[in-house]
């Protein structure tokens, strides 16, 4: 059986919701900390994030390496995938639309097939398995 892993990751927070400020630290990894605030999670833009952005970098990632390891076994190689994720975020509803859109460069795979693997990742990655109750549309390209 695989030994289980535990990614963590915190943020301290300051303030009231609508006039504080916070900063989220990718703990485990220890590679990255982002400044967070509402204005930036009610209107998207740069400087900080919101956990609507944290979440679309995760299932990007995790969507990608679950096709790259899906059509590897097949014995269809990438060369590369490139996954974009939108997360819509509507305040007072919560996350309401999780969009992907995927191309890829795999040699020995027609767009069926590639459409195939991706529709199975949009389903069985770990990041969308946890994430079932929101609605996901997948653009194949």
């Amino acid at each position: 059986m695989p030994k289980p892993t535990v990614s963590t990751a915190h943020t301290v927070w300051n303030g009231t919701l609508f006039e504080g400020s916070g900063q989220t630290s990718l703990d485990t990894s220890g590679v990255a900390t982002f400044d967070v605030n509402w204005g930036k999670r009610a209107e998207s833009g740069l400087g900080t994030t919101n956990p609507e952005e944290l979440l679309a970098a995760s299932l990007a990632t995790c969507y990608t390496m679950a096709l790259s390891n899906a059509l590897a076994e097949d014995g269809h190689d990438p060369v590369s995938i490139d996954t974009r994720a939108g997360v819509t975020f509507v305040a007072g509803e919560g996350v309401t639309q999780i969009n992907l859109a995927v191309t890829g460069d795999v040699p020995g795979v027609d767009a069926a097939g590639f459409k195939e693997k991706a529709e199975w990742a949009k389903d069985n990655c770990p990041i969308s398995q946890a994430l079932k109750a929101v609605p996901k549309t997948l653009t194949v390209g």
